[in-house]
């Protein structure tokens, strides 16, 4: 028998065994690939089809073209909701960064009692947005909240009742919110400011340099790319937010304090539209898109040419 008879089944197998080590990685990925396919882009597509049928209880597969759409840029509810949107997003957003880079700022001084402080700020973050929403509803609460703690102590003509005004109850969710998240944006920063090399900072000052210019100069242009992530964080937080609403103001007083998130849900599971409801996701999705796209586009081209 010759050399290459004999090696013959064993190099076969060897082969097999190669080939099979070589898949592995596919097959263990393939299941997840297979479910995010599914039930993401596979519900987007979903959402978008009965987005253009006149579906109300239950889906019906009629195209109707875009007069779901039509219907929702015609309804004053979708315009407050969107009003909404602009207000809560722009506050949450531009709050949250600047309390997130202050807090981070001082917390880089190697204050006392750092560790302490940054758990205190970083608590809220392991709530759930139900259970901010329901404290910060008994907070704001004029019957036993602030305002009656307050009022206890004397101070009889204070008065703090957005939570029940129609004008200033969408600034009670941007309260919540700030709360909940700034401590995340914290973290984001202070982690940036970690890792910035200190003898860049050293060299600056022995120019002359002082704190503000080399905070200006040289520190928070460095902290662009923990920019651009938290804003892509709470920008994300901000677009789908329904259980804070839902917890603390339920979208009232009537829906003064509607988002979007609530919009949707409440026509497609309350009003039984599902079509109408599935309309107001897609554009929810292209909103998120628009953002994220051109940030993301500003930021590779930055990166390319840099």
């Amino acid at each position: 028998m010759s050399q290459a008879q004999t090696l013959g089944p064993a190099s076969s197998r060897g082969s097999w065994a190669d080939a099979v080590e070589r898949a592995l990685p596919k097959i263990v990925v393939a299941p997840s690939f297979v479910a995010c396919v599914v039930f993401f882009y596979g519900f987007i597509i979903w959402t978008a089809v009965l987005s253009m049928t006149p579906s109300r209880l239950l889906p019906r597969y009629e195209f109707d073209g875009v007069q779901r759409y039509v219907e929702l840029f015609g309804n004053d509810r979708w315009w407050l909701a969107l009003q909404n949107l602009a207000v809560f997003g722009g506050l949450f957003i531009l709050a949250c960064l600047a309390m997130g880079l202050l807090l981070a700022i001082l917390l880089d001084q190697k204050i006392r009692a750092e560790g302490f402080i940054r758990a205190v700020f970083l608590y809220p973050l392991a709530l759930s947005f139900i259970v901010t929403g329901t404290a910060w509803k008994w907070i704001l609460d004029p019957s036993i909240g602030l305002q009656k703690v307050v009022n206890d102590l004397g101070f009889t003509s204070f008065v703090f009742d957005w939570i029940k005004d129609p004008d200033m109850v969408i600034y009670t969710v941007v309260i919540a919110g700030i709360w909940q998240s700034s401590g995340f944006v914290m973290a984001l920063f202070l982690a940036g400011l970690r890792g910035i090399d200190d003898s860049i900072i050293k060299a600056a000052r022995i120019d002359g340099a002082s704190m503000p210019m080399i905070y200006r100069r040289i520190i928070l242009p460095s902290l662009r790319p923990v920019f651009f992530s938290s804003f892509m964080i709470l920008a994300h937080i901000a677009i789908k937010s329904f259980d804070l609403v839902m917890a603390l103001t339920g979208g009232g007083p009537g829906f003064a304090s509607d988002l979007p998130a609530t919009f949707m849900y409440t026509y497609a599971f309350t009003r039984n539209q599902i079509g109408l409801g599935a309309a107001s996701a897609i554009v929810m999705l292209m909103i998120v898109v628009s953002i994220i796209v051109p940030f993301m586009y500003s930021e590779l081209r930055r990166a390319r040419h840099g």
